[in-house]
């Protein structure tokens, strides 16, 4: 039985929530104003994430307290046993129709899109172990170039631990670290992260560098550069400039860079698993126009690759328009630039690729495509 404090506050979530007012957004207004504590907080945000995984069996002509009922008994139920839906039901309820015609994947990939995730947060080099002996209920994500990705699996608030506020640690998903590392960035190096947003990647890629070389960081958002710098200050990392950037042929900077990231703003599909309501108000034609603002970002960003340097295009989805369709324009458009393979830390043993994918289902992560190039020198 779901505590009516719980259901109300969920309620009050999911009725307000569309297309401009994702979910996520309103669930942290809500409770805010709601002073809710934080043991409450939690439930709620799983009561209203598991109304939107397990939305395609609810009866939404039943009360709303009888829906988030409905749901979490399906989310308890599917924990306990992920077989008890069976694929086909998963292929048409789990996800909308559309996405069929961008992807194909196995049923795995819908059972970990109706799981709880993972928190994944990233230690500073080499301090992995150390951390999570600090913070406790931690589990390592195991040998290998990220030996310091650790997953959380306690309940504290993460931002109120001093170790955070001393800059110890980022609440990073193991596959946005997964795309620092194939980065490979090297101390004494000029890199542009286009794309910055609020600087998890930046911060990731100074930690590479060892804080030596020069980082530009650039958004159309000057709020989002605005917390990247506090990010930045909390984690002692200086070695870069910032600037705002629309995405347009005008760069922010003449600098010629030895690396170039486009993580590029995208349809989100590797984000269902965290972010389902967004399975509900994503489109095809969100995909399409998506795909058209990326490969701008990339032609545009392109031209600041120095000869012999590297450019490094990544999304958090899935879609083949916005993955491989991107790759192939750019190369029609860009003949200079070579696909460049890269060493896939998780599958050590398969051979580099110019093109690799992570998958929810994999390790736990978000779902990520990285594509690489290197200018002709």
């Amino acid at each position: 039985m779901l505590n009516p404090a719980v259901i109300r506050l969920a309620a009050t979530v999911i009725e307000q929530a569309d297309r401009a007012h994702p979910a996520d957004a309103l669930l942290r207004q809500v409770l805010k104003r709601s002073r809710a504590e934080a043991e409450l907080g939690r439930q709620v945000s799983r009561v209203v994430f598991a109304y939107y995984r397990w939305r395609g069996w609810v009866d939404t002509s039943s009360s709303m307290s009888r829906q988030l009922s409905q749901a979490w008994k399906l989310a308890e139920q599917f924990a306990r046993n992920p077989l008890s839906v069976s694929a086909a039901e998963l292929r048409q309820r789990a996800v909308p129709a559309w996405i069929w015609s961008e992807l194909e994947a196995p049923v795995t990939w819908l059972r970990a899109l109706q799981a709880e995730p993972v928190l994944w947060i990233r230690a500073r080099p080499g301090q992995g172990l150390v951390l999570a002996k600090k913070l406790g209920c931690c589990r390592p994500a195991g040998p290998g170039p990220l030996a310091d990705a650790l997953q959380y699996r306690g309940t504290a608030d993460l931002y109120r631990t001093p170790e955070f506020q001393a800059g110890a640690f980022e609440i990073q998903d193991i596959n946005s670290q997964w795309v620092g590392w194939l980065c490979a960035p090297r101390p004494g190096q000029t890199w542009w992260d286009a794309c910055a947003g609020q600087g998890g990647k930046l911060l990731h890629l100074a930690d590479l560098m060892q804080n030596k070389g020069l980082i530009w960081a650039s958004d159309r958002s000057l709020a989002r550069l605005a917390r990247l710098r506090r990010r930045a200050a909390r984690a002692r990392v200086f070695n870069y400039r910032w600037a705002r950037w629309d995405g347009g042929a005008r760069l922010p900077t003449r600098t010629r860079f030895d690396g170039v990231l486009v993580d590029a703003p995208c349809s989100s599909v590797g984000t269902w698993q965290r972010n389902p309501h967004a399975r509900w108000t994503t489109t095809d034609a969100d995909v399409r126009e998506l795909s058209q603002v990326q490969l701008r970002l990339l032609l545009h960003a392109a031209a600041a690759v120095k000869p012999g340097g590297k450019l490094v295009y990544a999304v958090c989805t899935l879609t083949r328009s916005e993955t491989v369709g991107v790759v192939e324009q750019f190369n029609q458009h860009c003949p200079d630039f070579s696909p460049l393979p890269l060493p896939d830390p998780f599958h050590p043993a398969a051979p580099p690729a110019p093109q690799l994918y992570a998958w929810p289902q994999d390790r736990g992560g978000q779902g990520m495509f990285v594509a690489a190039w290197q200018r002709q020198a």
